[in-house]
C-alpha cells in the first residue's frame, strides 16, 4: 500500500520551511488538535468495531502471499497497561512481542491506536529511548495546552513468532491496515504535527 504524504494539509494557513516540507510554527489549538483526532478515529473506528475470535491468524504470518485485510489484531481484547509498566518490579510481558500504544480521549468515545512495534523483548523494548516516546510527549503536552486529556495506555500481544522477519511482516501488515500516526510508514498520511521537529 503506498502512503501519499499529505503533510501540510491539515495546516494549510501555515508557512512550509525551505526545503524540508515541515510546517513551521503551528498553533495547536484545541479545534485543530480535534480535527486531527477525528480523521484518525474515522478510520480506525470501524476497525475497532469489528469482532474477531483469535486475535490474530497465524496463516497471515505463514503464508507470504495472503494479506486479507480482514484478519487482524483486536487491541481492545489486550489488557492495557500504564506507559511507566517497565518499572515495576516484574514485567508482565517477555519475550517476542507486537506492542500497540493507544489513547482513549476523553473527548471521543473510541480509541485511537497511535503505534504499533514489534520487539524480541518485550520486557526490555519500552526502556531507554524510543522515539515513539518523544512523539508521546509532544502529543500529550500539545493536548494539555489545549485544555484536552489523554489516557494513553500500551498493549502487548505475546503469541508471535519468534524469527524476526516473520513480526515485521505481521507489524506492516498491521500498519497499514491501522494506519496508526506515530509509526514512521504513516506520519505524513495524517500530517502528524507531534512529530515534524524530531528527528
Amino acid at each position: 500500500m503506498e502512503m501519499k504524504s499529505s503533510q501540510g494539509q491539515l495546516f494549510p494557513e501555515h508557512s512550509i520551511s525551505d526545503g524540508d516540507n515541515i510546517p513551521t510554527e503551528i498553533k495547536l489549538t484545541k479545534e485543530v488538535l480535534i480535527k486531527w483526532q477525528r480523521r484518525v478515529q474515522f478510520h480506525q473506528s470501524k476497525l475497532f468495531k469489528r469482532e474477531s475470535s483469535s486475535p490474530v491468524q497465524k496463516s497471515l504470518i505463514e503464508n507470504n502471499e495472503r494479506k486479507d485485510p480482514s484478519i487482524y489484531l483486536n487491541p481492545l481484547k489486550l489488557t492495557p497497561l500504564p506507559l511507566s509498566f517497565w518499572r515495576w518490579p516484574s514485567n508482565p510481558h517477555e519475550g517476542p512481542a507486537l506492542y500497540l500504544v493507544m489513547d482513549r480521549p476523553t473527548n471521543f468515545n473510541t480509541h485511537l491506536l497511535l503505534y504499533i512495534g514489534e520487539t524480541i523483548a518485550a520486557d526490555r523494548r519500552w526502556k531507554g529511548d524510543h522515539d515513539c516516546k518523544s512523539y508521546l510527549a509532544a502529543y500529550t503536552e500539545a493536548l494539555s495546552k489545549a485544555g484536552l486529556e489523554s489516557q494513553l495506555s500500551i498493549r502487548f500481544y505475546t503469541d508471535v513468532p519468534e524469527e524476526t522477519k516473520h513480526r515485521r511482516k505481521l507489524e506492516q501488515h498491521l500498519i497499514q491496515l491501522w494506519l496508526p500516526p506515530f509509526n514512521k510508514e504513516t506520519r505524513g498520511h495524517w500530517a502528524t504535527p507531534f512529530t515534524a521537529n524530531i528527528k
